[in-house]
């Protein structure tokens, strides 16, 4: 599966018989999944099946989907009132003696009030459920085009954060290669300290001395934090590189380099390590702000 963004947007439109139909599709970074659904009136019996199919296609970003249908020409058509109709022939019955016995004409029966209605036709069954079907399939084309959007945006998210990647496997690497490192610069840093101390102050136990800095040497040792950035390193490569929904691992894995970086720059006692691990921080910093956008 490839990597999706959380931000991005499609409209699908087209016609059906002489309804007119339009999706828009908006999605942005969130936390979890949530749609935000607008339907016109009449067809929110659709509801359930459209949170169903956004469902299926994200697991996570802020969707808002609205829909609108409108009719491409108005028919209206004529609803004769029989029972209108029935009482004014029977009023004419009882007035025969009186009026013109000639037959009614229907442009005088038009001028009676509610005799006609003129009212908007209305679809048949079978017109309105091939408009709801290909309402429906154009739900599915405009949630394909959101898709395919994200996956472009989570592509070039992708390469951006392999690159963050190996800054960050790079400067690992020269922390834990820096001269300041090796055995024999530790002890050359110990034995300068030690004599430091013991100049001028014969009163000090040597022997206790020399054990107190060394407890102080392996307590700031870096190798395990080395060897975690290496592994974190390992699994946000591969998290990368298989796709799907990896955006809140990814984030963790952020927060895991960030505590790593901290503890490196609190124990380091040279300033070549210091300084990576300053540099560090702000590749991770960049790195966890783009972790943001994936889904």
């Amino acid at each position: 599966m490839a990597l999706q963004s959380m931000t991005g947007f499609a409209r699908r439109e087209g016609t059906s018989g002489r309804w007119r139909w339009a999706w828009e599709l908006r999605s942005v970074n969130g936390k979890g999944f949530d749609l935000r659904l607008r339907l016109p009136p009449g067809l929110e019996r659709m509801e359930a099946e459209v949170r169903r199919l956004a469902g299926e296609s994200f697991s996570r970003g802020n969707l808002q989907a609205s829909l609108s249908v409108t009719a491409d020409e108005n028919r209206f058509e004529a609803v004769l009132n029989r029972q209108a109709l029935a009482a004014v022939l029977a009023m004419r019955e009882q007035l025969v003696d009186v009026i013109d016995p000639a037959p009614l004409k229907l442009d005088t029966l038009l001028l009676v009030r509610g005799i006609v209605e003129f009212r908007e036709g209305e679809d048949g069954e079978d017109a309105l459920a091939a408009r709801d079907a290909d309402i429906a399939a154009g739900l599915m084309g405009a949630l394909a085009d959101l898709r395919a959007m994200r996956e472009q945006e989570g592509a070039a998210l992708s390469r951006i954060l392999l690159d963050h990647v190996a800054t960050i496997e790079g400067l690992t690497r020269t922390i834990e290669t820096d001269p300041s490192r090796s055995p024999q610069e530790i002890a050359s840093r110990l034995v300068a300290q030690v004599a430091l101390l013991m100049d001028g102050m014969a009163a000090l136990d040597r022997d206790r001395l020399h054990a107190e800095a060394a407890l102080l040497a392996t307590k700031a040792d870096l190798r395990e934090e080395i060897d975690r950035l290496k592994a974190h390193v390992a699994a946000a490569r591969d998290l990368l590189v298989k796709g799907g929904p990896a955006g809140r691992r990814l984030d963790f894995l952020a927060q895991e380099f960030n505590r790593e970086s901290n503890t490196i720059c609190s124990k380091s006692n040279a300033s070549a390590v210091t300084a990576a691990g300053i540099e560090l921080k702000v590749v991770i910093d960049q790195f966890r702000e783009q972790v943001q956008n994936l889904e």
